[in-house]
C-alpha cells in the first residue's frame, strides 16, 4: 500500500513537472491541449475570479473578440475595441477597478488568450508546487521515502532468503545425520546377526 501511494504521488508530481516544462511556448506560458493554466496575482477581476485562483485561458482568434470578453495579457475584460484597417487595439479594465480603465492600450500581439474558466484557490496550490519547498515536499521527499522503502524491502527479502537457506541447510544436515545413524544401526544389526 505504501509503495502504491508513493508511486501515485511521484507520478502525479512528475506529470505536473513534465507538462509544465514540456508545454511551454515561445511566450513561456505552458499550454495543455490549447488551454493555459495561470495563477491570478491580484483581485482586480473580483468577483469573476480572485487572487489565488487558477484560471484557464485558451488561445483565440483575436478578430472574434468582443467587448465584455475577458482576455489575458494581464487578464482583464475588454471595454473597447478600436480598429484601423487590419490593426485592432483594445482598452481593458479589471472588474474590481471601479470603472477605471487600464492606462495602456494593447494590440493583438499582446493577447495570450481568452479566459474560459477558473478553479477557486487552486492557484495557491500551483504556486506551492512550483516553489522549491513544494518541489522538495512533493517530489524529493516522496522519492527519497520510496527509495528507502525499496532498500528496506530488498534487505528484508535478503534476510528471509538467508533464513530460508539456513533452514534448508539445517534440514539437509539433519537428514544426512539421520541417514548416517540409520546406516550405522543397519551395520550394527548386520554384525550382530
Amino acid at each position: 500500500v505504501i509503495s502504491v501511494v508513493l508511486w501515485i504521488i511521484i507520478l502525479i508530481a512528475a506529470l505536473y513537472a513534465f507538462t509544465t516544462i514540456a508545454t511551454r511556448d515561445n511566450q513561456n506560458v505552458s499550454s495543455i491541449g490549447g488551454y493555459t493554466p495561470m495563477v491570478v496575482k491580484s483581485d482586480s477581476m473580483a468577483p469573476t475570479f480572485e487572487k489565488g485562483d487558477l484560471i484557464f485561458i485558451k488561445k483565440c482568434d483575436t478578430t472574434k473578440l468582443e467587448v465584455g470578453d475577458v482576455i489575458c495579457f494581464n487578464t482583464h475584460r475588454i471595454k473597447e475595441i478600436a480598429a484601423q484597417g487590419d490593426v485592432r487595439s483594445y482598452t481593458t479594465m479589471g472588474d474590481n477597478n471601479k470603472g477605471i480603465a487600464d492606462q495602456h492600450i494593447i494590440s493583438d500581439g499582446d493577447i495570450v488568450g481568452k479566459y474560459v474558466g477558473h478553479l477557486s484557490k487552486m492557484g495557491n496550490v500551483m504556486n506551492f508546487l512550483s516553489s522549491s519547498s513544494g518541489f522538495l515536499i512533493v517530489i524529493v521527499i516522496p522519492m527519497l521515502l520510496f527509495f528507502i522503502y525499496q532498500v528496506y524491502n530488498l534487505i528484508m527479502i535478503s534476510v528471509r532468503l538467508k533464513k530460508a537457506i539456513a533452514v534448508e541447510t539445517a534440514k539437509e544436515v539433519e537428514n544426512a545425520k539421520n541417514s548416517a545413524q540409520d546406516a550405522g544401526k543397519e551395520a550394527e544389526a548386520a554384525k550382530a546377526a
